[in-house]
């Protein structure tokens, strides 16, 4: 399993990102996180300035969103649709779609749900368990 680095993480956004300015080739992975890229635009400064960005902390006690942290959830979310995984989340994520009708802004509730996931499991020290990825997911229909 591929498990990069926070800097590695962002070397390969800001990588896709000259490469997309510089129009070289792009991999599937890169076109990706591309197109994930052109839906936030307000990002687009920090991905300009990988030098000033790289190592920059974002804390969330200040009120800072990461922008990297929320391109990479995208792509995650992106990736468990693409393969079904955990078993399920297509059929949750057609429903948020068929609600809502904005595939941004469900991919949005997943990543809200996702992270919940995740901060349960680091909370109480287990796996994640997608029942608590589908519970938060039932809730937003």
């Amino acid at each position: 399993m591929f498990s990069p680095s926070r800097d590695q993480a962002r070397r390969f956004l800001f990588d896709t990102w000259r490469k997309q300015c510089d129009g070289a080739a792009l991999t599937d992975l890169e076109r990706m996180a591309l197109a994930v890229m052109l839906l936030h635009p307000e990002y687009h400064p920090q991905l300009d300035n990988p030098e000033h960005y790289l190592e920059r902390d974002y804390l969330p006690e200040n009120g800072e969103a990461n922008p990297f942290l929320h391109l990479s959830m995208h792509l995650a979310i992106r990736e468990q649709l693409s393969i079904d995984q955990p078993r399920g989340i297509v059929a949750h994520y057609q429903r948020l779609l068929a609600k809502i009708g904005d595939e941004h802004a469900a991919e949005h509730i997943l990543q809200e749900c996702l992270g919940e996931m995740l901060w349960q499991a680091q909370r109480h020290r287990t796996p994640p368990d997608p029942a608590v990825y589908f519970e938060c997911l039932e809730r937003h229909g």
